[in-house]
């Protein structure tokens, strides 16, 4: 990706707090942020704006992570953005099926501040 280029980065979290914490640290080091608090509205962000990389929780109202997972990876216009899960959900099960249906990393967010989050996804991104 240029080192110009503005990334665009879609956020899908449902809570509000933590998505505007994570929205205000990547405003920060300059990326073009979307947030979206529910699983349909993070799907339909992807497909409206294709981001270069989406930031998505597994446990949402109305469309689980895992479906928006795979709802992105489904769809021709989406399928290579990249997707970093970053949940609560710490089962061997529940990482084995987000890599699986094609995330690209498994967050356990208790176990990343939002500033290591960040690089994890700036790395990811260069």
């Amino acid at each position: 990706m240029p080192k110009n280029k503005q990334i665009n980065i879609l956020i899908v979290e449902d809570d509000v707090f933590l998505a505007d914490l994570y929205k205000t640290k990547f405003t920060l080091e300059g990326f073009k942020v979307i947030t979206a608090y529910d699983g349909e509205k993070g799907l339909e962000a992807a497909k409206k704006n294709l981001p270069d990389i989406v930031l998505l929780d597994l446990v949402l109202p109305k469309l689980s992570g895992f479906d928006v997972l795979k709802g992105i990876k489904a769809d021709p216009a989406t399928k290579n953005i990249p997707v970093i899960l970053l949940t609560n959900l710490s089962q061997k099960s529940d990482v084995e099926t987000g890599i699986k249906l094609g995330a690209n990393d498994y967050l356990i967010k208790a176990h990343f501040m939002p500033s290591e989050v960040v690089e994890k996804i700036k790395k990811l991104i260069n």
